[in-house]
């Protein structure tokens, strides 16, 4: 999805920059990704707990810039989306079902890719990412689990899928939140909200990784996305900013998105537009600024 020619140096015209917001309206917006065929992206839209389990519903929506929403996914319970490598599915951390799913582009057809570990049924998936070979990484904070019960005994952590099996990638992890992959698929990024800092794991070719290493510090890392020149876009919850980190760490500078920011992901003609997420509670929004250096749809 990158040239090998991409672009050197920093993707910010300064340290300290600025997305105006484009549409607004929704509820609680997270995870989006950009579909290039026709152009759009695809955000869910988390709604108020309910029910006796007191879990959240969830609808993807087709953002298509200057026209309404459309609805693709009525009840996705899903948050973080990533693109298939092939283009022709999204795969979806779904806290409905407590796992992660995909849902094919052509039709919303729903099939499950990782259910339970051992056993025992997941917190409640959040954040999602693919690598080039199909390698799905996800992380399993308990945000929404709600009232279900705690069937990872406390834990939270980070896990893989491979060919349809499950595997454990670290499970001392507080509340991990969001995940991407560096462009060459060696390097494997967990944000850890509850510990306020970023996580790097050197990843082997069949998908497993090493020990870890502090990328950087952050506070409330949420969602992430990167670019083509390895540089890492990290949200910042509580602060409402975007922090752009270089593959080696140092920090570039910082983007504004609004309150609440939740997540991030490449798009537009030339995948320059980065799209923020942001908000606040019943009037969240897509924010949007363009940059020097093209990235992953998600």
């Amino acid at each position: 999805m990158c040239e090998a020619s991409a672009p050197a140096g920093t993707p910010l015209s300064g340290p300290a920059l600025s997305a105006p917001r484009v549409q607004g309206g929704f509820t609680f917006l997270e995870g989006p990704v950009w579909i290039d065929q026709p152009g759009h992206l695809l955000v869910s839209d988390l709604g108020p707990a309910g029910g006796v389990q007191q879990v959240q519903p969830s609808t993807i929506h087709r953002l298509t810039p200057g026209a309404p929403a459309q609805t693709f996914v009525a009840a996705s319970g899903s948050n973080g989306l990533a693109l298939s490598p092939d283009g022709e599915r999204v795969v979806a951390a779904t806290h409905d079902n407590r796992g992660v799913s995909v849902f094919r582009l052509s039709d919303a057809g729903r099939t499950v890719v990782a259910a339970t570990f051992q056993g025992r049924a997941f917190n409640s998936p959040n954040d999602v990412t693919v690598r080039a070979d199909g390698v799905v990484y996800f992380t399993d904070p308990s945000f929404q689990r709600g009232r279900r019960g705690d069937e990872m005994r406390g834990r939270t952590g980070v896990f893989r899928v491979v060919n349809g099996q499950v595997a454990l990638v670290d499970d001392t992890v507080r509340q991990p939140n969001g995940i991407a992959l560096s462009p060459d698929g060696r390097t494997l990024y967990v944000g850890a909200y509850g510990e306020n800092v970023i996580y790097a794991y050197a990843v082997r070719p069949d998908g497993s990784t090493r020990a870890r290493t502090v990328f950087a510090p952050i506070g409330s890392p949420d969602g992430v996305t990167v670019d083509c020149a390895g540089n890492v876009y990290w949200v910042s919850h509580n602060e409402g900013r975007v922090h752009v980190f270089t593959p080696a760490g140092a920090e570039l500078g910082t983007i504004t998105a609004g309150p609440q920011a939740t997540n991030a992901a490449f798009g537009g003609p030339d995948r320059r537009t980065l799209y923020i997420t942001a908000g606040r509670t019943g009037d969240y929004g897509i924010a949007a600024i363009e940059l020097g250096v093209p990235g992953y749809p998600y």
